[in-house]
């Protein structure tokens, strides 16, 4: 190879060697460095130990990762130490190592950083290369010229994200926001400044990889797949841009599938799109409508001489995916059609699953996915006041069939649009939906959540003065960004947003909704109430599991407002609202072990019930999205799955309401009966719905039963079902089924083959129930062990909590309610074989009537 087009690529990670030390300066004065001696940082102490030292650090990572590794801080997520370590997010922090240049004679040498958490300044040998204030984005600087053969150091400062946040704040003006922290005045994570579920910790770091990169002639800079399907066929429309160092032609060659396709970039020209159509390719289908079929897609840029110049490669499947909001006589629906079927969305939101994110690997992903999908879930929010996820995540997506809806980072704040915000948000977009452009399961952009509807309703406007506040962004900057980078893709201006700035952007009847009256004010049943298009957002509160708050709390005794308890609450009046739930519905707790059990119990209640009666309306809603899927730490919170990936009571129910088929008992207008003479439907009635979520039709005869709690018959029917796929079914039960003679007495148990529904016509509160008797074994079964319970008496959401025998113990089934003589059995796995006698017994086994 000629001296003009140089060696060829080459890429070395600058992940080793790495130390951090505080900043000494107005900060941390140079006199004290090393000294015995705390020093104060914005009214903060900073440990005297940490000081002028160089702490071993891991790249990449975070500051409280690498104290915490050094020992030289308590773990953040344990009792209240969180409170204590607020003095790092108000520090500037430096990240230091050493290499050696990389052999060859390339004509460029990049500094190639993925992720910096947030405001940074490089050098390389004391030269200042460049300074960076946005986590969501990645850089690129040219160091060629600044290379030694050996000994080169580069360094990394970090500037304290608050210092940077409320000098932005203080010079643009103050705008409202959902927390006293000044968040959208940084392009970084959101929820690091802490939220109603998430601790404060206010990272700093080389979050993401860093490395050289080695290139001549010419390198691929973006590679954009735009992946649609045209009746049978799939096409790939490729756009290639690239970065040059030699004004020499080069070439792009694409191939999928059996299928390629060459273009050449002559010298003086930056970009090329190339077509593929593969014919009649295996499509891609979200979970439970089919394969997800993918097909590697490979590029490669060659020089003139046919050497590779630089690759890449990805995995993409064909699928089309539109948005349906034409107005009807209901208003205007929200319903996501891949490959021209329309898909119920069974979603859960998704919020960093750790609040220091560089800990989250792969495996713990994959791991996550698959309590989802377990759950029956088919979608995937990623929230906007977290991050844009990993690779890893979208892959994962793609391979279980998640279907993704990414919103841009902006969340429950009025955010300022002039600059240096506004560029970097266009830039952060540009390279964020470039990056993701190939993942087949990523279906919906959406611009921000809650903002718009904050504007409306959260008393922004007058202290806003007319100030900006995002609007540019989600009505102007973002959707052109989408339009013009990715046309494949629905965007929606928000979460929630009805579709049109005239009409508000909560209602229900337009577009998509947040319900949180239900929680923050009013009880559960209230969804009844609602008929919406698509649910966004709805949760309830629950602890985590006790194994969670046995590691995390040293409070002795565990009460629910002991001081460790209180301080992993983090919602306004979260405690109360519980407890308001709590009285509406349940007997009141004796002691902790009661509130617990009874508090998790409630969630999954809410959330069930929710589910239920929105899927009952398939068609005129047509998705639910719970808040939320997963927790970043242990707390109090509205999660399925805790912050130690305990699955919480929550997650059962899930399962069941989710199910592809489901068997629900709802309140409906009854079959009309004769009034005066006349027929009239009967107010107050009670219907069986079938919901069926598959593609095959539903036919099976139901049985219907109202019956005491004692197990004694009082009413029956037998009803056919014939649902077709896709497709919702209501059978109105006769008054004889939906009228009790003592409602605090009785039930009906409607059951399809292997599916059930309960309805009861009093809470529990009010029930007579019969104390709970049951007979109990335990046997040992392959790696785990069996127990099987069989009831003497109804047993009312019936509940084992292993994991406050062993914490690694967990099992298979919860909350389910048994009729006299009827059994269930329990498998629990844990590593090492659980105490028979406690396992039966509470409270450990719990169920509503054993108080």
């Amino acid at each position: 190879m000629s001296d003009a087009r140089g060696a060829g690529p080459v890429r070395l990670a600058l992940h080793d060697g790495w130390t951090l030390r505080a900043v000494s300066g107005p900060q941390a004065p140079p006199e004290v460095d090393g000294r015995a001696a705390p020093v104060e940082v914005d009214g903060r102490v900073v440990p005297a130990e940490v000081i002028g030292r160089h702490v071993p650090a891991a790249v990449p990572g975070c500051v409280h990762t690498d104290l915490l590794a050094a020992g030289l801080i308590p773990d953040p997520y344990l009792d209240d130490n969180e409170t204590a370590l607020g003095w790092i997010g108000h520090t500037d922090w430096v990240y230091e190592t050493t290499f050696d240049r990389p052999a060859g004679d390339h004509r460029r040498l990049d500094l190639v950083c993925a992720g910096l958490d947030t405001v940074a300044t490089i050098t390389l040998n004391g030269v200042e290369v460049g300074r960076t204030e946005n986590m969501h984005r990645g850089y690129r600087f040219d160091v060629t010229s600044l290379l030694h053969a050996e000994d080169n150091t580069l360094a990394v400062r970090f500037d304290s994200a608050y210092r940077y946040a409320e000098a932005h704040r203080d010079r643009l003006g103050d705008r409202p926001n959902a927390y006293p922290e000044p968040f959208q005045f940084i392009r970084k994570m959101a929820c690091n400044f802490g939220w109603d579920w998430g601790p404060t910790l206010v990272t700093a770091g080389v979050w993401q990889e860093i490395g050289l990169h080695g290139w001549s002639v010419a390198r691929l800079a973006t590679v954009r797949p735009l992946v649609t399907v045209d009746g049978g066929d799939g096409r790939v429309d490729l756009h290639v841009e690239v970065d040059r160092v030699a004004e020499l032609p080069v070439t792009v060659q694409a191939e999928v599938a059996g299928v390629t396709a060459e273009a050449t970039i002559p010298a003086g020209e930056r970009a090329a799109v190339l077509t593929l159509t593969v014919a009649e390719p295996e499509l891609w289908w979200p979970r439970g409508h089919g394969a997800q079929s993918r097909y590697e897609l490979a590029v490669t840029l060659c020089g003139p001489d046919g050497d590779t110049l630089d690759d890449w490669r990805r995995r993409i499947g064909f699928r089309a995916v539109r948005l349906d909001t034409t107005p009807d006589a209901q208003g205007a629906p929200f319903a996501l059609h891949v490959n021209d079927v329309p898909v119920f969305v069974r979603g859960v939101n998704w919020i960093p699953d750790d609040a220091l994110p560089t800990r989250v690997t792969r495996d713990r992903l994959a791991h996550r996915f698959d309590q989802a999908t377990q759950a029956n879930v088919n979608l995937l929010r990623v929230w906007g006041g977290g991050r844009y996820e990993s690779d890893d995540f979208y892959d994962l997506a793609d391979e279980h069939g998640l279907l993704v809806q990414q919103d841009f980072l902006f969340a429950c704040a009025a955010y300022p649009e002039e600059e240096p915000f506004a560029s970097e948000v266009a830039a952060e977009a540009t390279e964020q939906v470039t990056r993701l452009a190939s993942h087949p399961s990523l279906v919906l952009w959406t611009g921000n959540n809650e903002n718009i509807w904050g504007w409306h309703d959260w008393d922004w406007q007058a202290p806003l003065a007319g100030r900006s506040w995002g609007h540019g962004y989600y009505l102007e900057l973002l959707p052109r960004i989408v339009a013009a980078l990715d046309p494949t893709r629905p965007y929606w201006p928000g979460s929630p947003y009805s579709g049109n700035e005239e009409i508000h952007p909560n209602d229900p009847a337009y577009g998509t909704t947040h319900i949180w009256d239900v929680w923050n004010t009013d009880d559960y049943t209230k969804y009844r109430e609602y008929l919406p298009r698509f649910v966004a957002e709805f949760g309830y509160q629950a602890p985590p599991a006790y194994a969670t708050l046995r590691r995390a709390l040293s409070d002795q005794p565990l009460a629910h407002d002991s001081p460790g308890m209180a301080h992993h609450q983090k919602a306004i009046d979260g405690d109360l609202k519980l407890r308001r739930g709590l009285d509406a519905h349940l007997p009141v707790p004796r002691d902790f072990d009661d509130w617990h059990y009874l508090t998790q119990l409630n969630q999954a209640r809410a959330i069930q019930l929710g589910v239920e009666h929105f899927r009952s309306h398939r068609g005129l809603c047509m998705g639910t999205i719970v808040w939320q899927l997963n927790d970043c730490w242990p707390v109090t919170s509205w999660a399925a799955v805790d912050g130690d990936g305990r699955r919480k009571p929550l997650w059962y129910a899930l399962r069941r309401a989710y199910a592809d088929r489901l068997l629900t008992v709802q309140p409906r207008d009854a079959a009309p009966a004769r009034v005066d003479g006349g027929l009239a439907p009967v107010q107050g009635g009670l219907g069986l719905v079938a919901v069926n979520d598959t593609g095959q039709p539903w036919r099976s005869s139901a049985t219907v039963t109202r019956l005491t709690v004692a197990g004694e018959p009082r009413a029956k029917t037998t009803l056919e079902l014939d649902v077709p796929a896709y497709a919702t079914v209501t059978l109105p039960l006769p008054a004889e089924l939906a009228r009790p003679d003592e409602p605090r007495a009785e039930l009906l148990v409607a059951d399809a083959g292997t599916d059930r529904a309960l309805w009861f016509f009093a809470e529990d509160r009010d029930i007579r129930w019969p104390a709970a008797d049951f007979a109990a074994t335990v046997e040992p079964a392959g790696d785990g062990q069996q127990l099987r319970v069989t009831a003497r008496t109804i047993l009312r959401d019936l509940t084992l909590y292993p994991d406050r025998l062993h914490p690694s113990a967990r099992v298979d089934e919860a909350l389910v309610t048994l009729l006299p003589g009827e059994s269930t059995t329990f498998t629990v796995h844990a590593d090492t074989p659980l105490d028979p006698a406690a396992l039966t017994t509470h409270p450990v086994l719990r169920c509503v009537n054993d108080m």
